[in-house]
């Protein structure tokens, strides 16, 4: 138990370290700038990963390999090429309807604090829902196999707590967590930006595999 416990806050020691010396966080930052899909895919596949752990860790009291992590990782990697694609996508179009007037948001510094509070809760009230519905279904899908059962995606998606699902994760972390997360997020600078939104990655994880073991 300690030593697990030793692993996963050395890793993410070394991980801090990597993103807090400037030289090499402005290779990170640089590097995602130039392929923003490629890191969006492994920043997601090892953070969230590591969140999923520490979920996992929490609700059985001892450090477990979750079945299937593989897997899971490569999932979690496509999940965070899609969040990539739906950052730039929400934030123009935020910004978009401002300028027509669709959206309302005043001047100076609060102008930048309304509109990052738009590009969050449209994100998270419109996309998240369907995303974390999606991770749910392919996590206990390969849960199902990893075991030997023969699911399909449709008998998976009748045994999933739906209930508890709208009201934990949507219900209360999109509106007391996500929301004012993610606004903070927009209203970084572009280099902060992305530290700031990898670390929410684990925090994704967390929350969304604790939600799933807790039962």
């Amino acid at each position: 138990m300690k030593k697990g416990t030793i692993l996963w806050i050395s890793a993410i020691a070394a991980i801090g370290a990597f993103l807090a010396v400037p030289a090499t966080r402005e290779i990170f930052t640089a590097v995602t700038n130039r392929h923003p899909y490629i890191m969006g895919f492994v920043k997601f596949a090892v953070l969230a990963t590591m969140g999923e752990l520490l979920a996992a860790r929490l609700v059985f009291k001892k450090w477990v390999m979750v079945k299937g992590i593989i897997p899971k990782m490569c999932i979690w990697g496509v999940l965070g090429i899609l969040i990539v694609l739906m950052f730039s996508l929400y934030t123009a179009g935020v910004h978009g309807a401002v300028e027509k007037g669709l959206l309302y948001a005043g001047e100076g510094y609060f102008a930048k604090i309304l509109t990052a509070l738009y590009i969050s809760a449209i994100m998270n009230l419109t996309f998240a829902p369907v995303f974390m519905a999606s991770h749910r279904i392919t996590d206990v899908f390969i849960d199902k196999v990893c075991s030997g059962d023969k699911s399909t995606f449709s008998s998976v998606i009748s045994e999933i707590d739906w209930s508890g699902f709208l009201k934990f994760v949507v219900g209360k972390s999109i509106p007391l967590f996500w929301i004012p997360a993610h606004t903070i997020t927009f209203l970084l600078p572009d280099e902060f930006k992305v530290i700031f939104a990898a670390s929410l990655s684990i925090i994704l994880g967390l929350i969304l595999s604790f939600a799933r073991h807790r039962k």
